[in-house]
């Protein structure tokens, strides 16, 4: 009986493991290389699905967890450096974000880069901070709760995929993903930074956000970082999933009429 079962199991198992999966029934799909289509089916994607599709590996939009990050990383020496680094991260607002331009998914892909453009009325990330260093003759070790704010935040994804073939289907991989990074304001906390001295945690995070533009230049490199590590995995896990022509509609070559 636990044979037939198995054998039941697997008989059932193969078919969809050898076909992949599918883009839900109500995702519009849209012609190869047709950017007004594909801005308003990834819209209504995102508004449709915050909570993700685990069938096809899209992630929660709406509490996107992702990788430790390396914001900053000095020499452990000379009278100035400071390492800060990030852990539980969770990115919290995907599900607002606004596709204002899209370019590329053509069918041959290679062709032409593709290139999203995303804007959020607001991205809040929360995670855990550790962050040692130097200044001169004080030194300081802590960590502690980090709450981060981006307003207005706008994003463009440059990316470069290969195709991969798995039975027969054509798969993107993307190995290069360059993203740029706008905002209007940038708020940041962090907590428990002077753990001695209430007062003087206030008086550092007040300094931060008062003189953002200055932080933000100098943390931008690791950020940047951090975010193209984040958005290649979720994309990835979507592109490992879902055969990229199942993604879209029968393509058609108007050169052979077929």
């Amino acid at each position: 009986m636990d044979k037939l079962i198995s054998l039941t199991f697997l008989c059932w198992c193969i078919p969809v493991m050898i076909s992949g999966a599918s883009l839900p029934e109500d995702v519009e799909k849209c012609h190869f290389g047709d950017s007004t289509c594909l801005v308003r089916s990834i819209n209504a994607l995102i508004k449709h699905y915050p909570k993700g599709i685990p069938e096809i590996g899209l992630p929660p939009l709406d509490a996107y967890n992702f990788s430790d990050s390396v914001i900053m990383e000095s020499p452990n020496r000379g009278p100035i450096w400071m390492d800060f680094r990030m852990r539980d991260n969770v990115n919290k607002g995907f599900n607002n974000a606004t596709i204002t331009h899209v370019e590329g998914f053509l069918y041959e892909p290679n062709q032409k880069q593709i290139v999203l453009k995303v804007r959020l009325p607001r991205l809040l990330h929360e995670a855990t901070y550790e962050m040692s260093g130097r200044v001169l003759l004080f030194f300081f070790n802590t960590t502690g709760k980090l709450s981060s704010d981006f307003q207005n935040f706008r994003i463009t994804l440059t990316i470069k995929a290969l195709v991969e073939y798995r039975n027969d289907k054509r798969y993107l991989k993307i190995y290069n993903l360059v993203p740029s990074l706008d905002l209007d304001r940038w708020i940041i906390w962090l907590d428990g930074l002077y753990k001695e001295n209430t007062d003087v945690t206030v008086f550092m995070n007040k300094l931060v956000n008062d003189n953002w533009v200055e932080f933000w230049n100098d943390l931008q490199p690791g950020l940047v970082k951090a975010f193209t590590n984040a958005f290649t995995v979720l994309l990835n896990r979507v592109f490992d999933n879902v055969a990229y022509d199942d993604m879209f509609l029968p393509y058609v070559d108007i050169r052979m009429g077929s």
